[in-house]
């Protein structure tokens, strides 16, 4: 098997990996990045909004579709209620895509159709066109997701997760909200239509410990926005994947660091994950110049500088998902009272 020796092996090649990717490469560190897609981004498993801090950043990757105003959140009685949500919608594909061309632009070099096999502290065993190869890096980062490899061979066992399901739909009128569905009918999630120019992404995120079928709900859900006028009947495209719900896991190994998704940043109500994945790879691609430039503290500070930021959002969240999985699938989860408890825009989500 042949051995390469490199600085800095990146796993995973989403917002997190090409930001850690970048700023590691652009340190002049001998950066190589590998993800198991032939294409980088694809396929899209994400609704594609982003807060408006990330506006460098879509500007950068030239990926930004159009902005988003409000949010319309609907109730389980039909109630609906309109706040403040400004954001942008994406085009995801391209969002990853720019990123990882800024990490090449660095120096970095991307290895794709690359599968990550093992790594036993010092040597990572890669899959690459039928060719196993040990890669032998001074550092790991961690960037590949709800269900990172590289977290298990770590020691971590599996995060929660929910599953979601999304179709892309013909948009037939002009929208700048984001439309959000709280019901009983998506136990340990929610729905959402999600405007892209003339397209929307329409789709539901579910615990499957209480609804194992997402397509029943789905088509229901395009039906009936269908009869509002607001989608077209044809499906353009479908997609689906795992979001991690379970909070804060930990991120500091051994010549090892976590990020985004892997790392358990995802917010674990709203699904939220793109601008934590940005904001802890680079910073992970900091922490790991600094550590490897002799910096003894900079793994840890950078695990306490990801509490710090999103600790107290995800303890809130994780403990809001424990009070809802009380209530699914009985009377309670219908009533607005007990829904607006387990949703951002609304003042009961922040009670103590």
């Amino acid at each position: 098997m042949r051995v390469i020796d490199c600085d800095v092996l990146v796993v995973g090649m989403g917002p997190g990996g090409a930001a850690a990717a970048r700023v590691a490469a652009a340190a002049g560190l001998h950066t190589i990045a590998v993800d198991k897609r032939s294409e980088i981004g694809v396929p899209v498993q994400c609704a594609e909004f982003v807060p408006n801090p990330l506006m460098r950043t879509v500007h950068e990757t030239l990926s930004r579709v159009q902005e988003v105003s409000g949010m319309l959140t609907v109730l389980p009685s039909g109630a609906a209620e309109h706040s403040a949500f400004p954001g942008l919608m994406i085009d995801r594909a391209r969002f990853d895509q720019g990123l990882a061309e800024l990490a090449e632009a660095a120096g970095a070099t991307i290895w794709r159709r690359t599968q990550f096999r093992s790594w036993d502290g010092e040597l990572a065993v890669v899959q690459r066109d039928g060719e196993s190869i040990a890669l032998r890096p001074r550092f790991l980062l961690g960037a590949d997701g709800p269900h990172s490899a590289v977290a298990v061979a770590l020691g971590l066992e599996d995060q929660a997760v929910v599953f979601t399901r999304q179709y892309t739909v013909p948009l037939l009128q002009e929208y700048f909200d984001t439309d959000i569905f709280l019901s009983d009918a998506f136990p340990g999630g929610y729905a959402w239509l999600f405007p892209r120019g003339a397209v929307a992404n329409l789709g539901l995120g579910a615990d499957r410990r209480f609804e194992s079928n997402l397509k029943v709900p789905l088509e229901t859900l395009h039906q009936q926005m269908q009869e509002r006028g607001i989608v077209g009947a044809e499906i353009l495209g479908r997609t689906g994947g795992a979001i991690p719900v379970g909070g804060i896991r930990p991120m500091v190994h051994a010549r090892a660091l976590l990020l985004g998704d892997a790392a358990g940043l995802t917010h674990p109500i709203t699904g939220a994950g793109i601008p934590a994945a940005v904001i802890s790879g680079e910073a992970a691609g900091r922490a790991t110049v600094a550590w490897l430039a002799g910096d003894t503290d900079a793994l840890e500070e950078y695990a306490e500088d990801m509490t710090d930021q999103f600790g107290p959002a995800l303890q809130r969240a994780v403990q809001r998902r424990r009070e809802l999985e009380a209530v699914w699938r009985k009377p309670a989860a219908q009533e607005d009272r007990v829904m607006r408890s387990g949703w951002i825009a609304f003042e009961e989500y922040f009670a103590a």
